[in-house]
């Protein structure tokens, strides 16, 4: 199992992607959250911003280099992983496990 909470959006996330799903066994998993506007359908990157304050303006964090759409997904699955599970966080979760209502987790396992 590899767990990568909020790493995705600080590296080349199709290279991270696949070697994740090289290293992992048949049945191994990626449980991985990362900020997302699913309002947006793409990732908004630019790899003209490279300063720290272009960063936290455009990525709302001076070492991000993304800020993930709904096409997420399909970034990961290109790796070579695939979605097997989606949960939104809610009610006593967001309590329980310390997360802000209606963040992500994405659960992947290897394809």
């Amino acid at each position: 199992m590899v767990i990568a909470n909020h790493v995705l959006e600080h590296v080349d996330d199709l290279r991270s992607a696949s070697e994740i799903s090289r290293i992992l066994r048949k049945d191994g998993l990626l449980i991985c959250m990362v900020p997302i506007i699913e309002g947006w359908d793409t990732t908004y990157e630019n790899e003209d911003i490279d300063t720290k304050h272009g960063r936290l303006l455009h990525f709302g964090q001076k070492d991000h280099v993304r800020f993930y759409g709904r096409d997420f997904k399909d970034r990961i699955e290109r790796g070579g992983l695939k979605l097997e599970r989606e949960v939104t966080a809610k009610g006593e979760d967001v309590v329980k496990y310390a997360l802000r209502r209606g963040e992500k987790v994405f659960v992947f396992s290897k394809g």
